[in-house]
């Protein structure tokens, strides 16, 4: 990407590398403890594994410059940001105990609501490249 946009390497590369380092976290938050135990495996199998491994292909798309890098990167933030803010605000009204993971559920949801703002913008379009 020649004349590319502004932060685009950064935040592929850090697509690629949260994403993989998501996959062993996911299984550790779903497996961890008694409280929410069935929600979190369930949230886990259902959106965020699979989130983490559109994220993936989205980030290798996105290294290789190709166009649908872009459309996947906005599908797989989109799949986290659906299951991330839901399961903080939840696991906040409910879990009275600890507020780590609910805290943290909400922090990534606002990182990956930044994310698609800025996967979303019109020149990741315009660029005759990709």
């Amino acid at each position: 990407m020649k004349q590319g946009m502004q932060g685009y390497w950064l935040m592929a590369w850090l697509g690629l590398i949260s994403n993989v380092l998501a996959l062993p976290t996911i299984g550790l938050i779903a497996f961890a403890g008694p409280p929410l135990k069935a929600a979190n495996i369930s949230i886990a199998f259902s959106v965020a594994w699979p989130a983490a491994i559109v994220g993936i292909v989205a980030s290798a798309g996105l290294l290789a410059e190709r166009r649908w890098g872009v459309i996947l990167a906005i599908v797989a933030l989109s799949m986290a940001l659906s299951a991330c803010m839901p399961y903080g605000i939840v696991r906040l009204l409910i879990v009275q105990e600890s507020h780590l993971i609910s805290g943290l559920s909400i922090f990534l949801g606002v990182l990956n609501l930044l994310a698609l703002i800025y996967w979303c913008r019109p020149g990741h379009r315009r660029i005759r490249r990709l």
